[in-house]
């Protein structure tokens, strides 16, 4: 099973949805996110939010076609993403997917960072994605990486204060058993030079970005 959530940051800033759709992916809106799901023809099995980035009007066409809304307070301990997440996990899938979860406010994007720690406590992957980027954590080990000319540039960043042992095969600029502490900028825009290649490391998280510059018309 897959879950992607479509969150409420800027809409130019999430990938056309269309492309994105399976028989085994579950669609969930969060806050203005359930708005922009509903404009594209796909109705979210589940919809999170206090939906206080939304007109009074178009909260009424949510509650109208969504009946199974759940409407939160502005004021609690976790965020309308967050509280999606959660209901996420609880469905044990192999995969769960934020798109709108990047650009805006600061402070949700680096929460939403936080969240793909969630994912890695219970064996979930969680995926980061916008028009230009794709974000992914991972504990300790070894892991095979593909090419992919749409995203060609790879960085990698402790979350942990340090990560230890890294190394990098394959790449334009390799390593081994380096280690990088949080702050560290070493592992920064590298490159594939072969179809696929690894990485790995024995201790720490790390943050693995897939991104390609932007182009506003592509």
């Amino acid at each position: 099973m897959i879950i992607h959530i479509v969150a409420g940051g800027p809409i130019e800033r999430i990938p056309k949805l269309y492309d994105w759709q399976a028989e085994d992916v579950i669609w969930v809106g969060v806050d203005r996110g359930v708005a922009y799901l509903l404009e594209h023809n796909i109705v979210p099995a589940k919809a999170f939010g206090d939906f206080d980035s939304i007109t009074r009007e178009e909260l009424f066409n949510i509650k109208a076609q969504l009946p199974h809304a759940e409407v939160f307070p502005s004021e609690k301990n976790e965020t309308d993403t967050e509280l999606a997440v959660n209901w996420a996990l609880e469905q044990n899938p192999a995969l769960i997917r934020i798109f709108g979860g990047t650009g805006g406010r600061l402070d949700h994007f680096l929460g939403n960072i936080q969240l793909l720690l969630k994912g890695l406590e219970k064996g979930a992957l969680m995926e980061l994605h916008d028009i230009q980027n794709k974000l992914f954590a991972h504990r300790e080990g070894t892991y095979s990486i593909t090419k992919d000319e749409t995203l060609p540039y790879i960085s990698f960043m402790p979350i942990t204060p340090d990560v230890k042992g890294i190394t990098l095969k394959g790449f334009k600029y390799p390593l081994e058993k380096k280690h990088i502490r949080f702050g560290d900028t070493l592992c920064i825009s590298n490159e594939l030079e072969v179809e696929s290649g690894t990485f790995s490391f024995e201790e720490g998280i790390l943050m693995v970005i897939r991104s390609r510059d932007y182009h506003p018309l592509s």
